[in-house]
């Protein structure tokens, strides 16, 4: 039985690729993305009470709104359904919300899946991978591939999901421009729903050249249906792209986080001092990938 309090980090997801190659008739679409995970992130802690509630501090708090709607409940809510007697009471959580919400990086999603993890250790840690997987994606479709916070090729409608068995060092800068995007919004303002799929990846894919060759190859189809909601983010990706070291800019997701890779650490936060000083009232994280 839980004594004291537990934590579980829920870092933010990048979206290195992401193809739009069809559309189905449910209206969902398929896609197909490279996924990565880098070591900046919200936090969940809990600690035994006589009813679960939740707070939500950090300075996203505002935005990503707490209650029962609030991704974090709703997990416990299905946890507590699917398995019932197997958790406290009670649970005192809190979201520590340092991400920004509604930005292409998986809060919410990393959220949910953070507090599935911290609810499957508290059951005893031997559930089963694929029930829990499939209980994530009732929450929303980026949650599954959060629950594993690893490198992973990913497909369907976030469903078909093949962590990669190794990956090349990595750090990114991310920016945001605190413009909330709406993924619908961005879908709706799609040109083309059926594109090329994404090429076969390297197996192994273990270093930074093959991935940059990878990835010359690779778009995100979401990025031009994005800059025309948010005209920041193409601004953004053009000071990225002339930064010393980046191979690579590009958009997350639904946007509105742009990332620039580079191949070290110290390239990584020189960048990210530079896009602060030039736009100082932006959301600017460097941080290597979680691999």
């Amino acid at each position: 039985m839980l004594q004291g309090t537990v934590s579980e980090a829920a870092p933010a997801k990048v979206n290195l690729a992401l193809h739009v190659t069809g559309r189905r008739a449910d209206g969902y679409h398929e896609l197909e993305s490279l996924v990565v995970f880098v070591d900046v992130s919200d936090e969940v802690t809990a600690h035994p009470a006589k009813t679960d509630r939740l707070r939500v501090a950090g300075p996203f708090a505002a935005a990503a709104g707490g209650g029962d709607s609030n991704l974090v409940m709703r997990a416990v809510k299905a946890f507590r359904a699917r398995w019932p007697d197997r958790l406290p009471d009670g649970l005192d959580i809190a979201l520590t919300k340092n991400l920004p919400v509604a930005a292409g990086i998986g809060g919410g999603s990393a959220d949910a899946a953070a507090m599935l993890r911290l609810l499957a250790g508290l059951a005893g840690g031997n559930l089963d991978l694929a029930e829990l997987s499939a209980l994530a994606l009732t929450l929303g479709a980026d949650v599954p591939v959060c629950l594993l916070s690893q490198p992973s090729e990913v497909r369907g409608v976030g469903e078909i999901i093949h962590p990669l068995r190794g990956f090349p060092p990595t750090h990114l800068v991310l920016v945001n421009p605190l413009v909330p995007v709406v993924t619908a919004d961005v879908f709706r303002r799609l040109e083309q729903r059926t594109n090329p799929p994404m090429p076969a990846l390297p197996q192994p894919l273990t270093r930074p050249a093959q991935l940059g060759l990878w990835l010359a190859e690779t778009r995100n189809d979401l990025e031009p249906a994005a800059i025309s909601l948010v005209p920041a983010i193409g601004e953004l990706l053009r000071e990225l792209r002339v930064l010393d070291g980046c191979a690579l800019a590009r958009m997350s997701g639904s946007g509105g986080t742009v990332f620039g890779l580079f191949g070290s650490a110290a390239q990584a936060h020189q960048a990210a001092h530079d896009m602060r000083a030039k736009y100082p009232q932006f959301w600017v994280a460097a941080a290597p990938v979680i691999s």
